[in-house]
């Protein structure tokens, strides 16, 4: 066996497949920068530990579920929500907010931009090494339901509670949602079991608060749930137009200027 196959079958014994794929290139740029062992050594790890890094963010951003194409906080036009403090969104995104078990409720109508910064910061979430789960209030209570129903709830929970950051996105925004939400104490054992453990979540709705129990069909469970919510939460309301709406108005406006 030649040296380059002796040391690229050693670095996959020992998991380092970007050094098996790129020893003989590494060599080259050694040799070419003139590099000694130490400094030689350090470019290996270096990069190393970078490969690393991107294939951990890959999969973690696989595994939380975010919806594609994945929403940037950099393609945010704040623009269109003037009363939303761009800092305050900014010092969401620095994930102080985990650090100190702290959840997000975002509340506002249908379409000003709950979900996409909810979306957004969970990305973030994941390339600072946090796991993260994203899903639909119908989608998470439509789950649970089967988990009842085929006797496996417990097993099911444990996928909605381990996560170090959940979202629960577009509570009110599914009508086919109003088939399923009347089981509110399923939402309440997630929020409830994620509260225990300091764990916490991104939770957005164009449901207003006073009409939760009423959406959710069991004041009870409802009460209990905000209670645990508002407890360690940041409430941010957003108020405006939709950004479809924004758009619309935006290229009305260019044609206005054309007559």
């Amino acid at each position: 066996m030649t040296e380059p196959d002796t040391i690229s079958r050693m670095s996959e014994y020992l998991g380092l497949k970007n050094l098996s794929r790129m020893y003989t290139g590494y060599i080259q740029r050694a040799h070419d920068k003139q590099l000694g062992l130490p400094d030689f050594l350090e470019m290996i790890l270096s990069e190393e530990a970078l490969h690393k890094r991107e294939n951990s963010i890959r999969y973690r951003i696989k595994e939380s579920h975010l919806p594609q194409p994945y929403k940037l906080l950099a393609d945010f036009d704040f623009s269109f929500q003037p009363k939303l403090r761009k800092s305050l969104v900014m010092d969401l995104a620095t994930m102080e907010f985990i650090k100190h078990h702290e959840s997000l409720l975002w509340i506002g109508d249908v379409g000003t931009g709950k979900s996409h910064l909810a979306q957004s910061l969970g990305l973030i979430a994941c390339e600072q090494g946090y796991k993260v789960l994203y899903t639909t209030c119908a989608a998470l209570i439509g789950d649970l339901n089967n988990g009842v129903f085929e006797k496996n709830l417990s097993k099911r929970l444990r996928r909605y509670v381990n996560p170090d950051l959940l979202i629960i996105d577009e509570m009110g925004h599914d009508r086919l949602e109003l088939q399923v939400t009347k089981e509110a104490h399923l939402l309440f054992k997630v929020v409830d079991e994620r509260y225990q453990l300091n764990r916490p979540l991104i939770f957005t709705t164009n449901v207003e608060e006073k009409a939760w129990a009423e959406y959710l069909g069991d004041p009870v469970s409802t009460r209990a749930i905000l209670d645990r919510i508002f407890h360690h939460a940041v409430k941010i309301e957003i108020r405006g137009p939709g950004y479809r709406q924004h758009q619309g108005m935006e290229l009305q406006k260019k044609y206005e200027k054309l007559k």
